[in-house]
């Protein structure tokens, strides 16, 4: 006897499961793609464009979310952003430490994200959320060691329209303005669709839409006129010297004499070029960062290398080099070396960097990575704002990782910085984004205090930037070369430089303010529902 068995269909989803499904993911994806579109937005590719449709898409996948979710999906955003951005910072000790990092700087945008939840109902909620976005930039610029201001939507920027807005008020100024545009464009194109959907459009909520999308570019051609490269105070012949280092990586630094002879060598054949006539006499150089790691106070050698170089030139020069004294943290110090007369000025970099040239927690840190040991002794952080009067110019220093901070280019320029000179040392991280990241962060900067900028780089790119923040020179990665150029130099402040912190601060208050107002609203609504709660009972 046999007997036959039908076959059973498998269940197949509904159509309206599987739009269940997607709807589940749709946010979190949304989420994800924003920060990527925030990470794309970044130099060294041209699409500072991009911001504005990330914020438009996190406004949409914000706005009415509750805390814990929009904690969630701010996460994702933070991660999508930080993860590929800081992929520099695993380039030579493994991915522990770049994880770690993106993951806490995600947290602060994960904060932020809450809070534009939090605020998207009310009135004009795209002003209060590009406020609130300003305001997780300004907390994981201060804390945890310091700060680490990287990925400052207003670094993105240097090719955009919204660039002269740095003039105005700063990096904070215009990283509001991108967030907001972008928070408007959302605003208004939900607006058309309910238009559409509905037939009514309330006057009131479409032109705050409206508002939130143009004004941010009204404002930036309106600040057009505070970018000028007008030469004030006449010019300056500069000379920015990239020796080249002999391997990448961390064991650059086992050849120090090396690094150091290649930047004396490269000086010394600059000389040459000048005492041909191939190259104009500059009338300074500047030398990178940890061009001499060798201390040259301490090693006579290192001392003469520099000695020979400087002479050969007949200019002053200023070299950056560790010092290492007897007792207590060395020094990341940039000094001003005179021909004939040798070291007469010094500039100790103030903001150092945590787990790079200084190890917070080493015990516990070195649980996780054994590399926190190849910084064996601890940098500790200057005092003294470094403005070094060189052959007449007054010249803001301001090393490497500084540049990322607000306060410390604008020292410079209120101590009378006519021009900002950012020697840097980027060979550790390679052939990587890090290097075209940071000659960004100087280009926003020469047009936040309409200052010339010069950064001179170990290893690449370095370059000549102008007031409105054009590279007018620059070199390849990895090749040794000399950059001479003339370069405005200027003595009027932006309006940026004399606010300083004022413009963030005011972002912040509008931000403590709509956090209020949503607090308050939503207890009203906790208040009102139990009335109506105890009534039904």
């Amino acid at each position: 006897m046999s007997t036959t068995i039908a076959p059973v269909d498998s269940p197949r989803p509904t159509s309206g499961a599987a739009r269940s499904l997607a709807g589940r993911f749709a946010r979190p994806a949304a989420a994800a793609l924003s920060g990527v579109l925030l990470f794309l937005s970044f130099p060294p590719r041209p699409l500072w464009w991009l911001a504005v449709p990330a914020f438009a898409l996190l406004g949409w996948t914000l706005r009415g979310r509750r805390t814990r979710a929009a904690l969630g999906l701010g996460l994702l955003t933070g991660l999508g952003f930080m993860l590929p951005l800081l992929v520099w910072t695993g380039e030579e000790v493994g991915p522990v430490p770049w994880l770690a990092l993106a993951f806490a700087e995600a947290l602060f945008v994960a904060a932020a994200c809450t809070g534009i939840s939090a605020v998207s109902r009310l009135p004009g909620w795209p002003l209060w959320g590009a406020a609130l976005w300003i305001a997780g930039e300004a907390a994981r610029a201060r804390v945890p060691f310091g700060g680490f201001p990287w990925g400052k939507i207003a670094f993105g920027q240097a090719d955009g329209v919204f660039l002269p807005l740095a003039a105005a008020g700063g990096t904070p100024l215009l990283g509001f303005a991108v967030a907001l545009c972008g928070f408007g464009l959302y605003e208004t194109l939900r607006r058309a669709v309910a238009f559409r959907r509905t037939g009514t459009l309330p006057r009131a909520a479409a032109a705050v839409a409206l508002l939130s999308l143009l004004l941010p570019l009204a404002g930036a051609l309106a600040a057009r006129p505070l970018v000028d490269d007008s030469a004030e105070d006449g010019t300056a012949t500069v000379a920015a010297i990239q020796g080249n280092v002999p391997r990448l990586g961390l064991d650059f630094n086992a050849q120090r004499r090396a690094v150091l002879d290649n930047h004396a060598r490269r000086t010394e054949q600059l000389a040459a070029d000048v005492a041909a006539g191939r190259e104009p006499r500059p009338d300074f150089v500047l030398w990178p960062e940890n061009s001499s790691d060798l201390d040259p106070y301490r090693n006579a050698d290192a001392r003469l290398v520099i000695d020979r170089a400087v002479d050969a030139i007949g200019v002053p020069t200023v070299v950056g080099a560790v010092l290492t004294p007897d007792t207590g943290p060395l020094r990341n110090t940039l000094i001003e070396w005179e021909p004939g007369r040798g070291p007469v000025d010094t500039y100790d970099k103030r903001h150092v960097q945590p787990f790079g040239e200084y190890i917070p927690m080493r015990s516990f840190v070195r649980i996780f990575n054994s590399d926190v040991d190849r910084v064996r002794r601890d940098f500790g952080p200057g005092d003294e704002v470094g403005v070094f009067d060189l052959a007449g110019t007054r010249v803001g220093l301001v090393t490497c990782f500084e540049a990322a901070f607000d306060d410390a280019a604008r020292d410079t320029v209120t101590h009378g910085a006519q021009m900002i000179s950012v020697p840097s040392n980027n060979a550790t991280f390679g052939r990587s984004e890090m290097t075209y990241q940071q000659l960004a962060m100087s280009r926003v900067r020469a047009v936040e205090h309409s200052r010339s900028v010069v950064v001179p780089v170990t290893s690449g790119v370095s370059a000549v930037i102008m007031p409105d923040g054009r590279i007018v020179r620059e070199t390849a990665m990895f090749t040794p070369d000399a950059l001479v150029a003339e370069v405005p130099l200027r003595s009027s402040q932006t309006p940026a430089t004399r606010l300083g912190v004022l413009p963030e601060a005011a972002l912040l208050l509008l931000a403590a303010g709509a956090l209020g107002k949503a607090a308050a609203d939503a207890a009203r609504e906790r208040r009102r529902r139990a009335a109506g709660a105890a009534e039904a009972s």
